[in-house]
């Protein structure tokens, strides 16, 4: 016995130089309890991407042809053949295995087995965008499965922390990479812009540490987190030779995607036989240049408003704010021709409508600041014009109509000029 554990250990030391198992091993119960959580936020991300459009209309279809996952069959599985699984998948990450690698395969298994169908027909759709954009930034490819363990692959997700959209930005993080983010629009929602930040950001991350597991765990806890990690581990620069020292959360995060790289690939194997949901999701997308409502684009192309919100989930209060920088606006492919016919009629209408009621846009600067461009005094507020202002421009911003705009400033007609000061408030 004794000799066979000096095997043992002498098995696992060498796996470790390769990444196949960890130097240092997380304890069981502590991994099926960060499992359990891991695995309950991403059933809550799936449960809320059923309420998108095309998946309450077509999910339902394929949900009865699941095969249940044998928890037993997997807990008689040797280590030996999952260590193997995961190192033939050749993946530049490398695929540590170790107990809480097990427990986290365990759960998804379980937790994907009836939502296998969705998972792969939405990487079937978004998958291609993440392989460019990815391999465009010098990324590992595989880290497109990181949209699985933080949103379920949900763009609409949002966490009780604040994280948005399919890569889960929290918003400074998002204006750090250039997503805009304010009351109407929500960058961190657009499946490409969001996916572009992510490729940015964890090649940065990648930079900082030398290290693919550290850079995803740095995703998930930051930078700060990490370093302080490696700084309590005395230098080390694994993770799991500072598995310890990091937030509790993190702990499970990298296992988590192990987890899932390996149930993507295998759970065939496991006796998982999804069936197919046919979601009628090909689209394309145009840039829009002037202002959109997007209710007189839903009228005029036939589609529902539920569905051109699935497409556009970036889109906060169904306004695209297009005449200050030009937006896109994803549309099914066989609508696009009808946009095209009926594009002009949309922005005539648009106009009128935001004349006679603007879209309110909450300015995002701290209580007590003033908004960029407005100052105060003589008992109102004030707006300081600026090139390319319209009275449109100045009213929408500030949540007036133009008619009211004329009225605090006594204007006649609807010319204004560089420098003039309007009167807001």
């Amino acid at each position: 016995m004794k000799l066979l554990k000096v095997l043992s250990l002498a098995i696992i030391a060498a796996l470790s130089t390769v990444g196949l198992v960890s130097a240092q091993e997380p304890d069981h119960q502590s991994a099926t309890r960060d499992a359990e959580l891991m695995t309950r936020r991403y059933a809550e991300s799936y449960d809320s991407l059923l309420n998108t459009y095309y998946l309450r209309r077509h999910a339902h279809r394929s949900l009865r042809s699941h095969t249940e996952f044998s928890q037993e069959a997997f807990d008689a599985l040797p280590d030996s053949v999952l260590m193997s699984r995961l190192h033939a998948l050749h993946t530049v990450i490398p695929m540590t295995y170790n107990a809480e690698v097990r427990s986290f395969i365990r759960f998804y298994l379980k937790h994907m087995s009836t939502r296998l169908d969705v998972m792969l027909t939405l990487c079937e759709y978004y998958h291609p965008m993440f392989e460019n954009a990815l391999d465009r930034y010098g990324v590992p490819e595989e880290l497109k499965y990181l949209t699985i363990v933080e949103s379920a692959m949900n763009p609409q997700a949002t966490s009780r922390v604040g994280a948005a959209g399919l890569w889960q930005f929290m918003y400074s993080t998002g204006k750090l990479y250039d997503l805009e983010v304010n009351s109407v629009v929500d960058e961190r929602r657009d499946p490409y812009k969001s996916t572009v930040a992510a490729a940015r950001h964890l090649k940065d991350l990648y930079k900082v540490f030398g290290d693919w597991q550290l850079a995803i765990a740095a995703y998930n806890c930051g930078s700060g987190n990490v370093n302080k990690a490696i700084a309590r581990s005395g230098g080390k620069r694994n993770f799991w030779e500072i598995y310890y020292n990091l937030p509790r959360e993190t702990r499970g995060y990298v296992p988590a995607f192990i987890a899932v790289v390996y149930v993507m690939n295998y759970y065939e194997l496991h006796g998982l036989r999804p069936g197919k949901v046919n979601l009628p999701i090909r689209s394309d997308t145009l840039m829009v240049h002037r202002d959109v409502l997007m209710t007189y684009v839903a009228d005029a192309v036939g589609m529902e408003m539920d569905e051109l919100r699935t497409l556009n989930p970036q889109y906060r209060a169904d306004y695209i704010p297009a005449s200050s920088q030009p937006y896109s606006l994803c549309l099914p492919t066989a609508k696009m021709e009808p946009f095209l016919m009926a594009q002009d009629s949309i922005y005539a209408h648009t106009v009128d409508s935001l004349e006679r009621r603007p879209i309110k846009i909450e300015p995002q600067v701290a209580k007590g600041r003033k908004g960029k461009g407005a100052t105060t005094g003589g008992g109102g507020k004030y707006y300081t014009v600026k090139k390319g202002d319209t009275l449109y421009k100045v009213a929408s911003k500030h949540g007036l109509t133009v008619q009211k705009l004329k009225s605090l400033n006594g204007l006649k007609s609807d010319n204004i000029r560089v420098g003039q000061k309007l009167k807001v408030r």
